[in-house]
């Protein structure tokens, strides 16, 4: 196998990248940044290894003994368990997300970068891209068509691990710098044939085959793939926090996520949050946008200010945001008091209760993008039917405050619903196509108690206003909060 060409393009990228400086370069032993140290070495660049990794591994050890090997100055960082949450809370409103794969790889590069950092470095070099390239991963073996699927791994490379990587040095104030992505050498290394990928079950076989030409010891050269988060054992300390608190790793990460409701006072808004809160997220704040238009496009009007009882209930701080209610308009005093919440919340998401308007949710989005914040809606597309009934069965107590439709009247309203109300919905959508979660208009909702309230809402005074047969709503002029 004629390694030459690779071995040139590899060494072109790295110049291609290198400052004059010192500088870094994200170290494990495996054979993607043993490679680039080979050749910084050879290159005669000046730089430092930098590792971290959870205390008593002994894949720290074999980094050192690599770096002994090829006389390469490295740092290391030693992390204990209990130390992980302090990070933990640093780095996933960065990421913007929970994913327990990506937040251990992310907890390897920022501990690395802060040794960095403190080097007074600018740049680090990474590794990242060999894997796409070379084809890495144990399912490349049974790739069909390797290159196309190495390709389709390189767009997440680029859209999701580099950004990742990124925003993590960027912490510390650094720029990563990954020479397998260097354009040249993609475009070489992918088209190259299978069997110099993958050669008698060795994955990157031509990378390995180009360190043993050039006398790098054969268990170096050959040693398999261990990914970040396994060779720290930064996963198994997320797994030993999470089996602390009987959780999956995913919902035990989630609490470092801040969240802001978008919350209107009525079931789905409340439901929402309940099933966010099951997920383990940390809801730091309810907000609420109270229209002096009725007819608003966007926001749920009746009884509005009752959210700021409901907010007491659940011991949650509200932001009230008033709004004119006209078409679009509206929308700019929303972002007003997303990016209000936002910085006095510390919020990296917001959670609305839509169900199926894509109007309103592709606005909430369009916004959130604007202000980087990731927008949740549990219940999008959730079967109507499914939806009703699940709030019973978690002990949702909720009464419409107006109905709008063929088939409803006054006698549904101030009444809690029940399943035989729900019976009664599903028959007029059969019948007449009413909406059973009541998302275009036929009614508007008022949650009194839930799993979320310490206390229940009490009504103490309504007025009824009839406008015609199917057309009626209540005001409440006074409620309190009720011991359960």
């Amino acid at each position: 196998m004629d390694t030459s060409k690779t071995e040139s393009l590899l060494m072109d990228a790295i110049k291609q990248v290198a400052p004059k400086e010192h500088f870094g370069l994200l170290f494990s032993g495996g054979i993607d940044s043993l490679m680039l140290a080979f050749y910084l070495k050879k290159l005669g660049y000046n730089f430092t290894c930098y590792t971290a990794s959870l205390k008593n591994n002994k894949e720290l050890e074999y980094t050192k003994e690599v770096a002994k090997s090829l006389n390469l100055n490295l740092k290391h960082k030693i992390i204990e368990t209990k130390e992980i949450p302090k990070y933990l809370k640093k780095i996933i409103p960065e990421l913007k997300q929970t994913n327990p794969i990506n937040v251990a790889v992310a907890l390897t590069t920022y501990i690395a970068s802060e040794l960095a950092r403190k080097d007074k470095v600018n740049i680090v070099f990474s590794g990242l891209g060999a894997d796409e390239i070379f084809g890495g991963y144990s399912r490349h073996k049974e790739s069909k068509n390797l290159n196309k699927d190495l390709k389709e791994g390189l767009d997440k490379v680029y859209n999701d691990d580099l950004k990742r990587d990124q925003i993590m040095a960027s912490l510390n104030n650094l720029e990563i710098k990954a020479p397998f992505l260097e354009k040249k050498l993609v475009e070489y290394a992918i088209k190259l044939p299978k069997e110099y990928k993958i050669k008698d079950g060795i994955n990157k076989f031509v990378l390995r085959n180009l360190a043993l030409k050039n006398k790098i010891k054969e268990e170096y050269a050959l040693k398999p793939k261990k990914a970040a988060q396994y060779s720290s054992k930064f996963d198994k300390a997320i797994e030993k926090l999470a089996k602390k608190q009987k959780l999956p790793k995913s919902r035990y990460l989630n609490q470092y996520f801040n969240l802001g409701i978008l919350f209107s006072s009525g079931k789905d808004s409340c439901y929402a949050t309940h099933l966010m809160k099951k997920e383990n997220y940390t809801i730091k704040c309810l907000i609420t946008i109270k229209s002096k238009n009725p007819d608003s496009y966007m926001y749920h009007t009746p009884n509005i200010d009752l959210t700021k009882i409901q907010a007491k209930a659940m011991s949650l701080p509200i932001i009230f945001q008033e709004t004119t209610g006209k078409k679009e308009a509206e929308l700019k005093e929303l972002e007003i008091v997303l990016k209000k919440a936002k910085e006095k919340y510390n919020l990296q998401g917001i959670v609305t209760g839509a169900l199926f308007s894509d109007y309103q949710r592709e606005r909430i989005e369009k916004i959130a993008d604007k202000l980087s914040l990731k927008v949740f809606s549990p219940l999008w597309h959730k079967d109507q039917e499914i939806e009703m009934r699940e709030l019973i069965d978690n002990k949702f107590k909720f009464i419409f405050t107006s109905i709008a439709a063929d088939g409803l009247d006054k006698s549904w309203l101030n009444k809690i619903i029940t399943n035989k109300e729900i019976d009664k919905l599903v028959d007029l959508n059969k019948k007449i196509g009413l909406n059973i979660a009541g998302e275009g208009g036929e009614f508007e909702s008022l949650v009194l108690d839930c799993p979320l309230f310490n206390k229940k809402l009490k009504i103490l005074e309504i007025e009824t206003i009839e406008e015609d047969k199917n057309t009626a709503k209540i005001i409440i002029k006074k409620a309190e909060l009720d011991t359960k």
